[in-house]
């Protein structure tokens, strides 16, 4: 038996779920990352995962695996990057463990996430702003409550936590009758409020 296969046990036993206490998500994900990346390299180089051991698993073949990811399972950038973290996290964990492997983890840990651009939505269509206030249950308390919410945000453009966190200087009011809403530390954008 090869080093790989106890590490990668004790990864899942100890490492995540005794001391990181990981959420069973996050198992679950790095679980489907290995599965993948174990199941490629058996495809590839017909060697069972098994007896597979971490020179097996160098940067090209990582590499390789993270571009059939993109091209042959048709994942996004935003996949590939989370499988490469699992990755990463192992490698980590397998280096103090495996010193004698430290040149081929260490290129593993080398490879950097993708970049990619984040899809912005910049604004609602009204009936998609007339669905979501349409979704709260208004006959509970708690749907009156997140109604007025999504209809505060909606009616001024805030993000949820300049809702929530009101500006250090509340009730204030600029020029033409705009409210100031604390939405980033370092941006506080002026916002049109409705009449009362």
């Amino acid at each position: 038996m090869s080093s790989l296969a106890p590490t990668l046990q004790a990864f899942f036993t100890e490492r995540l779920m005794t001391q990181r206490q990981a959420s069973p998500h996050t198992i679950t994900a790095y679980r489907d990352a290995f599965r993948l990346l174990l199941s490629y390299v058996q495809d590839k180089t017909g060697t069972a995962p098994s007896r597979l051991d971490f020179a097996d698993l160098d940067r090209a073949m990582i590499g390789a695996f993270l571009d059939h990811l993109e091209r042959a399972r048709g994942n996004s950038v935003r996949t590939r990057n989370a499988r490469l973290a699992a990755l990463h996290s192992f490698f980590r964990f397998a280096a103090l463990r495996h010193p004698e492997h430290a040149a081929i983890l260490q290129q593993v840990l080398a490879i950097p996430g993708k970049r990619y651009d984040n899809t912005l939505v910049c604004f609602l269509t009204p009936p998609e702003v007339d669905a979501l206030l349409a979704s709260p249950d208004r006959s509970t308390w708690t749907g009156r409550r997140d109604h007025a919410l999504l209809l505060l945000a909606a009616q001024t453009g805030l993000r949820v936590s300049g809702a929530l966190c009101p500006a250090h200087r509340p009730d204030h009011r600029g020029a033409a009758g705009m409210d100031e809403r604390a939405q980033r530390p370092t941006r506080r954008p002026a916002v049109p409020v409705p009449p009362r």
